[in-house]
């Protein structure tokens, strides 16, 4: 029997109409030997905790380009509270200024990746990062 795939979520919440990055991160992920679920685009924050639920997910990674990171993160992370989730590690990507990092951080996203970062170095994160929820306990 061979070791627990870590299953993440790959999500684009909001208006947002560019998935190519989102749909980029996915497939490598997926070929380092995760198990993806992408939810394609427009997804509302209760769209993306009622997926990562049902998925039963280790992690979510958000893709946002539109500007409005500093509203959905938060409401996805507050979502998941709400449910009595703690323990699906959220992260996100994309067009967010370094200044705004600090705050999606001190409201529980593990990491952010802008634009130029390494696909190499997200996948290094993930691993050293995320691992399969029912393990962590």
């Amino acid at each position: 029997m061979g070791e627990e795939k870590v299953r993440i979520l790959v999500a684009k919440p909001g208006l947002d109409g560019h998935d190519r990055g989102a749909k980029i991160i996915a497939r490598a992920l997926k070929e380092a030997g995760f198990e993806v679920i992408y939810t394609g685009l427009h997804q509302t924050p209760e769209q993306i905790v009622n997926a990562a639920i049902q998925e039963d997910v280790d992690a979510i990674g958000l893709s946002i380009l539109s500007g409005a990171h500093n509203t959905l993160m938060p409401a996805i992370i507050k979502l998941l509270k709400e449910r009595g989730i703690d323990d699906i590690v959220v992260f996100g990507g994309g067009i967010i200024p370094d200044d705004d990092i600090p705050f999606l951080k001190s409201q529980g996203v593990a990491a952010i990746f802008t634009p130029g970062t390494p696909i190499s170095e997200t996948i290094e994160w993930v691993k050293k990062n995320v691992k399969p929820r029912h393990k962590r306990k």
